[in-house]
């Protein structure tokens, strides 16, 4: 039964996206993580479907996206070389329930919102967020293509919006546990781990699938989080089952465990540099 039981949790994740993500308190090259990273889109694990990187360049978040294997991409396999960046989501794409192999269903996804722009990847599926009748449809934002990935990115959006001001100094604490409430209330219908940012902020929600590993290297100090952890070798922490945790510049800046109280570090005001 225990061997039965393994086969199903090993059949279960890999009909599944993955996740990669980065922050650092300078800008760096993510080559060796992202190198390892890429090879799970199509080689050592089954995400073929298409892939995207998204990164904040100068001021702006920079994204770019296929429709293709990770593995055999040169696009994905130049851009993991030349990108050095403060930030970094990265997404392998299974598509699971199936939808077509399109730019407009290839995370992560963009939009714009409370005079920022975001980006958004997910790994799991909730297909009720699609059903006619299903949950947490978004009321003004229409997604571009057909993935519930989307549908709950925008609808996501919607919820903290009514929350979050220019300078969230005096309100980030309430418009993350907006986020982490709906959030919640997603992942009951499916599987919900994502990874979001608005160019300052990494915001990470781990659902049932999520490792984080802190790095220092001199004066740098940097955060990858991954799906999978992607070298044995090296020490990962998974995260609590439901468990948003949020980063800005390589330092954790507060998480909230599922069903309890926030632990808040150093939630300070936006950092003029970013967008």
């Amino acid at each position: 039964m225990a061997a039965i039981l393994r086969l199903l949790k090993i059949l279960r994740i890999s009909s599944m996206c993955e996740l990669f993500g980065m922050t650092s308190n300078r800008p760096i090259s993510a080559r060796t993580p992202l190198s390892l990273f890429g090879k799970r889109g199509g080689e050592a694990a089954d995400n073929s479907d298409g892939w995207g990187l998204a990164y904040l360049k100068g001021d702006a978040l920079a994204i770019h996206k296929a429709p293709e294997p990770a593995a055999l991409s040169a696009s994905f396999a130049k851009l993991s070389e030349q990108i050095r960046s403060q930030l970094i989501i990265a997404h392998v794409r299974k598509a699971n329930p199936p939808t077509a192999h399109t730019q407009e269903n290839t995370h992560p996804f963009m939009r714009a919102c409370c005079g920022r722009h975001w980006v958004f990847a997910h790994n799991g599926k909730v297909p009720e967020l699609v059903a006619p009748q299903g949950c947490c449809h978004p009321r003004h934002s229409l997604p571009h293509g057909e993935t519930d990935s989307e549908h709950a990115f925008c609808y996501l959006l919607e919820e903290i919006a009514g929350t979050f001001l220019s300078v969230p100094s005096e309100t980030m604490e309430t418009w993350f546990e907006t986020l982490v409430l709906r959030s919640a209330a997603i992942a009951a219908y499916g599987q919900f781990n994502f990874l979001m940012s608005d160019g300052e902020y990494l915001i990470a929600y781990g659902h049932d699938r999520l490792n984080s590993q802190q790095r220092q290297m001199g004066n740098v100090q940097s955060v990858v989080i991954a799906s999978v952890p992607l070298a044995d070798d090296e020490p990962w922490e998974a995260f609590a089952p439901g468990e948003l945790q949020v980063y800005r510049a390589g330092q954790l800046l507060g998480r909230w465990p599922g069903s309890t109280f926030p632990v808040m570090t150093n939630l300070g005001a936006r950092s003029s540099a970013q967008p």
